[in-house]
Formats: C-alpha cells, sequence, structure tokens
C-alpha cells in the first residue's frame, strides 16, 4: 500500500513538472540596505549592476567585462543614485525584489515603482520609474574618477603590476560631458600600458610587434539618456573611503520615465538608433524565461538545508547568466559585482575599482571553477567568452614556447595576463643566463597544465550539444604537442634521450597544481594530458580524421602511467607525483584524476584507491576544506561518498556575510567569491547525476535519502535528463 501511495505521488510531481515552465522563485527584501556590500545583483549580456536602497536613494554600480584601463584594473562605470522628493521608500512597504524569471529589479515604496534591467542581446541599462503622482526627481552620476588618482602601493593588487608597482602609476581621469537629457563619459586608455612594461620585463621586445595587445588606446564609453531631465551642474561628496565628483540631472515633475545607459568599448555603436524599451523588456524577459527552462533543481522545502542549497545554487546560476555574451570571461574574483572594498577588508580603503588578484590577469585554477557547471546545467553559450579568450591568446602562447625555447606548441601560465603573457610580478627576477621562458615564481613555475581543462570543457560541450568546435582544433593540438615537445626538449637538455627506458615521456620538473614543486610525474598533469588526448583521438575518428587521430595517438603512448603509493597501513593510493622537492600550497592534486579528470569514479576500475587518497591519504585528510577553490566536496559526490558530499554541501552553499546570499566571502580571493559558488554547484550536479563508463545516466550517486528532490540537468549526447526523488525512492521522468 505504502509503494502504491508513493508510485502516485512521484507520478503527480513528475505530471506537474513536465506540464508547466519552472519559474524560479523570486528573491525580496523589505528593508532599506546599509551600504553598497548590501546590494543586489542584477544584469544581462556583458553588464552587471550592484543595486541597493540607501537612505531612501536608488543607488548601483555598472560594470562591464572588458573595462580595463592601462594599468589592467577592471574600472567600474560608475555609480549611479536616484533621489525621490517625497522619499518614498521611507513607508513600511518598501520591497526590492529580484525576479529571476525576468532578470529584473523591482522597487517599491508609497507611490513609486522602479524597475531596473539590462538588455540581455545588447550593452543597456534601463532604469524604468513610475509614479502616481509627480514628484520632483534628481538623478546623479557619480565618479571617482573625476581627477587622475595616483595608485598607492596599498592597493597595487587591483592591477597586473601588483608588488612591482612604478613610481608613477596612475588611474587616469575620465573624460565626462553632461547636458540636458543626456552625459557622455569614456575611458581612452594611453597608448603606453602595463603590456609594454611586461614584454620589457620578460625579455619578447624582439617580437613585440606579433604580440597580442587589447588593452593599448582601449576605448571605454558609456552614454546615459533621460528624457525630461536637465542638467543642474555638479558637487562633491564621499561614499564609504572614497571622494567623487556627481553630475546632477533634476525633473521637477517625473511622473514616468526611462533611462537608458548604453556601454560600448572600442565601438561607434553610441550613435545608433534609440532602442525600443518594450522590445528589449519582452526579448531579455523572454531569454531568462527559457534560460530557467534549461536546467533547474528544486524541492518541496521539507529540510531547511537544502532548501538553502537549491535557492544559493540558483541565485549564483543567475550571477553566471548576467555574463552570459560578453567579450571576456567571468573573473573568479568578484566577477561583474564586487563593491566598496572597505566592506570586504576595513583596512582597503580604496576606491569601487579595487579588488585583490587584479582585474586583467586571469588565475586558471580559479576560472575552470566558474565553468565547468555550465556543461550539466545546459548554458554551454555561455562557455564561448572563457573558451574565445584562450583562442585569441594562442598565437601569443605559441611565441613564447618559439622564442624562448625553439619549438612548437602553446605554453600557458596559470596566471596568465589578457594579452596572454605571465603576470609580470609573478613573473619574478631571473639570474643572468636562466630560462627566460619559465616563470621564477616559487607557486607557480613549471604549472602549464590547467589550459588542459579548457580545452576538456571544449571537447566536451562538443559532446554535450554536438557543437562545432572546429575553430578551437588548433587550440586542443598545441597544447597537447606543447608537452610533447616541451619535455623531450627538456630531457635533451639534461642527457642523451628524450624518453625514458619505457619509451615514456619524463615530466620533470613539474608541478602539481601550485603545491607539490619541482616535482617528477605529477599525477594531475598526466591525467590531464591522458584524459584530452583520449577525448580529442575519439573527437578526431568522428570526423574521420584517421591521419590526425594517429599523431595524437603515438603522444597517448608516450604519457606515462598515473604514479600511486602504499600508506603505512598498505593501503594504496594516488601519489602527487613519483616525488617532489617541497609543498608549497594547500591543494590536492592526487585528487584531480577523479574530478576534473574522471579516471576513477563510480562504476570505473580501481574505485577503492581513489577512494583510500580522499579517506587515508594525510595530505588530502589535512588540507581538506569547504572553502573558497577548494573542492572536497566535489571529489567527495564523485566517489560517492554521500556523507562526506552532503557535508561539504551545506557548508559550501551557506548563505555568504553580505545581505545577498550568493555573494560569498573572498576565501582565497576577493568578495563575492565566485569560485566558491562554481566548486559548490560542480558538486551539487555530481551529488544528483553522473555517468557511467557506457554513458548510462547514474542517477543520485552521493545522495542523502533524507532530501526529497526533482532536477533537469543535461549530459552527454544531447540528453537532458530529469528526475525525482522522495522519501528515498528514485523515478526518472
Amino acid at each position: 500500500m505504502k509503494r502504491t501511495s508513493l508510485f502516485f505521488i512521484l507520478l503527480f510531481v513528475t505530471t506537474i513538472l513536465q506540464a508547466a515552465d519552472y519559474i524560479p522563485k523570486d528573491y525580496v527584501w523589505t528593508t532599506q540596505s546599509k551600504n553598497s556590500s548590501e546590494s543586489m545583483p542584477c544584469g544581462g549580456h556583458d553588464i552587471g549592476l550592484n543595486v541597493w536602497v540607501e537612505n531612501g536613494d536608488v543607488l548601483f554600480y555598472i560594470q562591464q567585462s572588458g573595462w580595463f584601463d592601462e594599468n589592467n584594473t577592471l574600472l567600474k562605470a560608475g555609480r549611479w543614485r536616484l533621489h525621490f522628493e517625497n522619499h518614498p521608500f521611507e513607508g513600511h512597504d518598501f520591497q526590492q525584489r529580484l525576479c529571476l524569471d525576468e532578470g529584473a529589479i523591482y522597487i517599491h515604496g508609497g507611490e513609486m515603482n522602479v524597475r531596473i534591467w539590462v538588455d540581455v542581446f545588447y550593452p543597456i541599462v534601463f532604469v524604468e520609474l513610475d509614479s502616481k503622482h509627480a514628484v520632483p526627481t534628481t538623478i546623479s552620476y557619480e565618479s571617482w574618477r573625476y581627477q587622475d588618482r595616483p595608485v598607492t602601493k596599498a592597493e597595487c593588487q587591483q592591477c597586473s603590476y601588483k608588488w612591482i608597482l612604478p613610481t608613477d602609476c596612475t588611474t587616469y581621469a575620465d573624460s565626462i560631458e553632461a547636458e540636458n537629457g543626456q552625459l557622455l563619459f569614456s575611458h581612452k586608455n594611453r597608448a603606453q600600458t602595463v603590456f609594454d612594461f611586461t614584454v620589457s620585463r620578460e625579455h619578447l621586445n624582439d617580437i613585440k610587434t606579433t604580440l597580442y595587445n587589447p588593452i593599448g588606446g582601449r576605448d571605454m564609453n558609456g552614454k546615459m539618456t533621460m528624457p525630461g531631465f536637465k542638467y543642474i551642474g555638479t558637487n562633491k561628496g564621499i561614499y564609504a573611503s572614497t571622494d567623487y565628483k556627481s553630475w546632477n540631472f533634476f525633473h521637477h515633475r517625473m511622473k514616468k520615465s526611462t533611462i537608458q545607459i548604453s556601454l560600448f568599448t572600442n565601438d561607434h555603436q553610441l550613435n545608433r538608433s534609440p532602442y525600443y524599451v518594450k522590445q528589449s523588456k519582452d526579448r531579455s524577459n523572454r531569454w531568462w524565461h527559457n534560460y530557467w527552462q534549461r536546467s533547474w533543481i528544486q524541492t518541496d522545502g521539507s529540510d531547511a538545508d537544502l532548501t538553502r542549497i537549491v535557492r544559493n545554487y540558483e541565485l549564483f546560476r543567475y550571477i553566471l547568466g548576467c555574463n552570459a555574451y560578453g567579450q571576456w570571461p567571468t573573473k573568479f574574483n568578484g566577477g561583474l559585482f564586487s563593491f566598496d572594498p572597505v566592506y570586504v577588508d576595513s583596512t582597503a580603503t580604496f576606491t569601487p575599482d579595487y579588488r585583490k588578484w587584479g582585474g586583467g590577469t586571469m588565475t586558471a585554477q580559479n576560472q575552470r571553477l566558474v565553468y565547468w557547471p555550465m556543461l550539466k546545467s545546459g548554458d554551454t553559450d555561455m562557455m564561448k567568452a572563457q573558451f574565445d579568450t584562450y583562442l585569441r591568446l594562442l598565437p601569443t602562447a605559441e611565441s613564447w614556447s618559439r622564442y624562448h625555447w625553439n619549438h612548437e606548441g602553446a605554453c600557458f601560465t596559470e596566471q596568465i595576463e589578457n594579452f596572454g603573457l605571465p603576470n609580470p610580478a609573478e613573473y619574478g627576477k631571473h639570474p643572468d643566463g636562466s630560462d627566460y621562458g619559465v616563470e621564477h615564481n616559487a607557486w607557480l613555475e613549471y604549472e602549464w597544465d590547467t589550459v588542459l581543462e579548457f580545452c576538456q570543457m571544449i571537447l566536451l560541450t562538443h559532446r554535450y550539444t554536438q557543437q562545432d568546435i572546429v575553430k578551437y582544433e588548433p587550440l586542443i593540438s598545441s597544447c597537447l604537442h606543447f608537452f610533447d615537445e616541451h619535455y623531450q626538449y627538456l630531457a635533451k637538455q639534461r642527457g642523451a634521450k628524450a624518453l625514458n627506458a619505457d619509451n615514456k615521456l619524463i615530466i620533470y620538473p613539474g608541478s602539481g597544481c601550485e603545491t607539490y614543486k619541482m616535482a617528477y610525474n605529477p599525477s594531475s598533469t598526466i591525467a590531464a594530458l591522458r584524459t584530452v588526448l583520449a577525448e580529442y583521438i575519439t573527437y578526431l575518428n568522428e570526423k574521420d580524421s584517421i591521419s590526425q587521430s594517429s599523431t595524437y595517438k603515438e603522444i597517448l603512448d608516450r604519457i606515462p602511467e598515473i604514479p600511486l603509493t602504499t600508506t603505512a597501513t598498505g593501503d594504496t593510493c594516488i601519489a602527487p607525483a613519483v616525488t617532489w622537492a617541497r609543498i608549497q600550497n594547500v591543494e590536492t592534486p592526487q585528487l584531480y584524476p577523479v574530478f576534473p579528470w574522471r579516471i576513477y569514479g563510480i562504476g570505473k576500475p580501481n574505485l577503492h584507491i581513489a577512494k583510500n587518497t580522499y579517506l587515508k591519504d594525510s595530505h588530502a585528510i589535512e588540507m581538506r576544506s569547504s572553502k573558497g577553490w577548494k573542492q572536497d566536496n566535489i571529489w567527495a559526490a564523485c566517489l560517492g561518498l554521500t556523507k562526506e558530499a552532503t557535508r561539504l554541501s551545506i557548508e559550501k552553499f551557506a548563505d555568504g556575510p553580505y545581505r545577498f546570499p550568493a555573494f560569498w566571502e573572498a576565501g582565497f580571493d576577493w568578495a563575492p567569491d565566485h569560485n566558491r559558488g562554481g566548486s559548490a554547484m560542480i558538486g551539487l550536479e555530481e551529488m544528483l547525476l553522473q555517468e557511467a563508463p557506457d554513458g548510462s545516466p547514474i542517477l543520485f550517486p552521493a545522495w542523502p535519502k533524507k532530501w526529497n528532490v526533482s532536477f533537469r540537468l543535461h549530459a552527454t549526447n544531447g540528453r537532458v535528463i530529469e528526475a525525482s526523488i522522495v522519501g528515498g525512492k528514485v523515478i526518472k521522468h
């Protein structure tokens, strides 16, 4: 009798979910905020807004991906303030609501309604004002870049110079022009930038003209139109810890008005014809609604921990959707939603442009966690910005190898600038006669394998969606050839043979992430090469490119086996490497063969070895955490360790310390921490759905029986998997 009742419950749930579109719940505040750290995200296309109401004023920051200045600081476009003379938001009916299904923020109070959204298809912000009665209204554009600002040594982490800051390093003033109903603002980079400094420091002046330079002369523009508003002059003030100048516009009887703010980089489109508000609203609403139909995770609310996990998964996925179609990828260290730094670190009394770990600097170990979850969430179209960034940098990465070592293949470093070279500070000081191709850096030296994760993402995008990836073939090919060529090159520098006695590559010096340094045959690199080579060979064979695939089969045959080790109790584990000189960081690369490389996992051979590594390796235990980019939750899920995966997911998805729960603390980097959100998403998806070696879905492989949930997620070969679990019983839709 109980089984029959359960069947009908599941059948009912299935019918409801299939009959109606999924509508995510709105996220609502009923009180005003204290400062910018209590802001709410809003965005679209490649623009992010922090929106909050403070002391009766509506404020928001705007940031667009790609606003890199001369120093490679990722600039905000500015701060906007709306002030209404009748103070509508002081009453008890105040509400600020993020409507996820529309990608818009609604603010209500008294007789005033404000709707804020960003067009998904064009870089335009809309602010729609609607009051029952006419009200005197002021719109202010507030800029801290109204004058040149020296970059101090204390704030040098915001740019690419880091701790080797030139004495004259300056954030230069913007050009700002105001007239009735219109504001123009722009930041045009000088020709000489940190790119030139880096080229010289890294001994590349001979090939400088051939290198990619996206920041020299870069022109970033904005235009605001405000029908009915008159320009009334400027004033000055201080917000948080930074002085600013405001350009103010006044409407003495505002009842209905729509403000448009357009942002463009190196583009003449500022003079395009006006964009229709209704068209933007309708098209953007449809996009967001369809976004939530791609995938979803929902629960019945019977467990508080799971309810919070599902909500925060959804809120962070919304944040990722706000940079769906940017040219530049979502930054791990705050994305488009960083706020005044003094609210992250009380000693960071810097401008709103500040974030730790740079603006134009990409740390690949962190970036990958932002993009891995998009495969199962069905958001592969949003991965293009990250893939194309590597593709743009490919010629520079190949030039690096040819110039420094006279061999082929693309060398991508772990911390890499948006122009493709190692960060100049992290590159380090090189003694005369040393190898200028290697970073002289205790954490980063010889770490070149993180690009292979993005190569694998590209290949899996094809396997999930059958998307044409022909344009990325040179990137994948060149990255694979680099390791084959470089480690034979290094072996020949040391002795007579390019390979070992078994005709395998000698991967030395190598690096197990930033942690196991001067490593011999690190397991993370070997697993990466074996996995990407095998996937690429399969891809080429499916294209009938047999001659090409045979080349990579030869390389695969030269890749050594993953090293193993034995604990004092006789348990076999994956070793970080055959041997290493020192431990520099707190990563666990010996578990990378589990994820991202999936050599070990549920239904695969030698699962016990991977479980031993997770449960019994002393370093893995010592370094276990749910902080920041830590991915123990992912490994636990991939290994079917339900209790561990559950515990770590609860910790990962705990509300952040700021008002918006998916704004997580800085962790190892900066707030809001996006690599924490990404790693949390990956782990949750792995708890719900994995694939067996034959491709068949494994449902709820690490899911606690007490949690009731339904999901729609994506799998390889274009499959969309829907399933529910209620009372520990599973049904596939």
